[in-house]
C-alpha cells in the first residue's frame, strides 16, 4: 500500500500541479478511467497517486472553509503613496 515516506513520485512540481488541476477540469468525476487519464496527463505519477493529490486537495479546502486555517493577510504593494 502507500507509503507515508517522502519519495521522489510524492513530490510534486508547480508545473505538474498545473497540469493537473487543467486535467481535473478536463476530466470530471462521470469519466471514466478518470485517475488513469489524469495520471497520463501529468506524467510521472500513477493514478493511485493523482487520486490521492486529489484527495488532500479536497481536504485542504474543507479545512480553508471550515475556517480552520486563516487566509493569509495580504497587504497591498501598490498603496499609491510614493
Amino acid at each position: 500500500m502507500a507509503s507515508s515516506s517522502p519519495s521522489s513520485s510524492s513530490t510534486w512540481t508547480s508545473k505538474q500541479n498545473k497540469v493537473f488541476e487543467r486535467a481535473l477540469a478536463q476530466y470530471d468525476k462521470d469519466t471514466p478511467d478518470r485517475w488513469k487519464k489524469v495520471a497520463r496527463a501529468v506524467g510521472g505519477k500513477s493514478a493511485e497517486e493523482v487520486k490521492r493529490h486529489y484527495e488532500l486537495l479536497i481536504e485542504d479546502v474543507k479545512h480553508i472553509e471550515s475556517g480552520r486555517v486563516p487566509l493569509p493577510n495580504y497587504r497591498s504593494t501598490n498603496s499609491g503613496s510614493n
